[in-house]
């Protein structure tokens, strides 16, 4: 538990007094330390310096250091928090961004040894000050940071999951969504929204759910499945699901659920080959003597493969 900080104390005065000599000491203390590396160009860290070092000198003309918390803080805890979130998105560490306000311990200190160094007691009792404020301001940085980089994590993690899972045209009025990797409430809201956005952009009146890349189907993920294609229904597209290979299909029998109003395939092509016939359309092989050309399908009962 901290010890209350007398009100007291001289440091508000000689933050205010010589700002300039301690904006320029700690400017050189970042250099060495090498907390601003090189992301941040120099005239915005000495800029950061300096806002931050006024805002300091400002709120604790209040006499309360020891307690950061207070209203006449706010300025200066907004600025740690945007200097958190800028250098958490410039990559920096964690550790070179607590040592941005650390690193001030370095430039206070020399001066309160000159300032006092006559008077022991009141040295040692401003030093225990100044240590206190720097380390409740770091202790804030850090937590700041901390958000920021959850903010970020989460951020990339939401970009991976909408990555993961393409909605993929496959032809006039068929689209498919492969699924790869375990799927869970958070991403079956993803493939819905991105599978439904997909409908209204293309007009697609056929959607193929692929699973082949889904490890396990569980009653969860079967329904999360149900769900999805429920919804592209109410938006008049009939789904279509495919890969579901024999354990997949051992295991869903074994939990009992349902998916008898539910187009299945085995395959992929089996899905395709399937969703081309609804729309009246077939696959033709070429001729053997036939040079290789890129193909169309093309309207049954004229040349279509009878296997199509």
């Amino acid at each position: 538990m901290n010890t209350p900080t007398d009100t007291k104390t001289r440091i508000p005065e000689l933050l205010k007094r010589d700002q300039s000599a301690i904006l320029q000491d700690w400017a050189r203390q970042q250099r060495i330390e090498g907390t601003r590396g090189e992301k941040v160009p120099e005239a915005e860290w000495r800029e950061q310096s300096r806002a931050l070092l006024e805002a300091i000198a400002a709120a604790a003309q209040s006499g309360r250091i020891d307690d950061v918390t207070g209203s006449e803080w706010n300025a200066v805890r907004d600025m740690l928090s945007e200097v958190a979130q800028t250098r958490a998105k410039a990559g920096f560490t964690q550790s070179q961004t607590a040592r941005f306000v650390f690193s001030l311990k370095q430039t206070l200190f020399p001066l309160l040894q000159r300032e006092f160094q006559s008077d022991l007691k009141s040295l040692t009792e401003e030093t225990w000050a100044a240590s206190t404020l720097i380390d409740n301001l770091g202790l804030l940085t850090t937590e700041a940071y901390l958000k920021a980089r959850e903010a970020v994590v989460t951020r990339q993690q939401q970009e991976l999951l909408e990555l993961s899972t393409p909605v993929v045209k496959l032809w006039d009025g068929i689209v498919a969504v492969p699924l790869i990797g375990t799927l869970d409430s958070q991403r079956t809201q993803i493939v819905m929204e991105s599978l439904l956005q997909q409908v209204v952009d293309t007009g697609a009146s056929i959607a193929i759910i692929d699973i082949t890349g889904v490890p396990t189907v569980d009653t969860l993920v079967a329904q999360h499945l149900l769900k999805t294609v429920a919804a592209a229904r109410l938006m008049g597209t009939d789904c279509i699901i495919s890969g579901i290979r024999p354990q997949i299909a051992a295991t869903i029998v074994h939990l009992g659920v349902d998916l008898g109003s539910v187009i299945t395939k085995a395959t992929l092509a089996d899905a395709f080959r399937l969703a081309l016939r609804r729309l009246g359309l077939g696959v033709r092989p070429l001729p053997a003597n036939s040079p290789a050309k890129e193909g169309s399908p093309v309207k049954e009962g004229h040349g279509t493969d009878s296997n199509s």
